[in-house]
């Protein structure tokens, strides 16, 4: 006989694994559509926050040292050879001036936002030992879970610094 009481049925099917492939397509997706045009659309720009010392992530050494856990990267005016694959993204953006190749598997990718819209994902550490579901942006009729990079200029090392502060009015 099953137990069918809450709590002690398994997900053999793994839907949270599924979700998380899923909407790491839609990541993967809005990448391939932007790396084909000359400049993103509108006001369309992307942070995109990943894991660096996860397996296939290639970036300077510097700048694992500097972030050794995650990094964010901002994708907007001033990139270079972006080219999507189906398993990572690369792309050459300045840090200090100094263009940097860096090859970011989509398995690293813990946050995706584009401001100019109010579209954010976030993903599970670890998409095999999820425990709840891909947490939506604020907008997208879900609870927050992530708030849109903004910090001030001059802030501490490791932070995202939001384009709008450095924007010409």
């Amino acid at each position: 006989m099953l137990d069918r009481s809450p709590g002690s049925s398994t997900d053999h099917i793994g839907y949270q694994a599924l979700m998380q492939a899923a909407l790491k397509g839609v990541v993967r997706t809005t990448l391939e559509k932007a790396s084909k045009l000359e400049r993103l659309p509108g006001e369309h720009h992307f942070f995109v926050t990943f894991r660096t010392r996860t397996p296939g992530v290639q970036m300077a050494d510097y700048l694992k040292d500097r972030f050794p856990d995650e990094m964010t990267v901002v994708i907007q005016h001033q990139y270079w050879d972006f080219e999507v694959f189906d398993d990572r993204f690369e792309i050459i953006l300045k840090f200090s001036g100094v263009p940097q190749h860096l090859r970011i598997p989509f398995a690293a990718v813990s946050r995706f936002f584009d401001p100019s819209v109010n579209f954010g994902l976030q993903f599970d550490a670890e998409p095999s030992v999820a425990s709840d579901n891909p947490a939506i942006m604020p907008g997208l009729g879900a609870s927050p879970a992530v708030a849109p990079p903004s910090v001030e200029p001059g802030a501490a090392e490791g932070t995202v610094v939001s384009l709008d502060a450095f924007r010409r009015k």
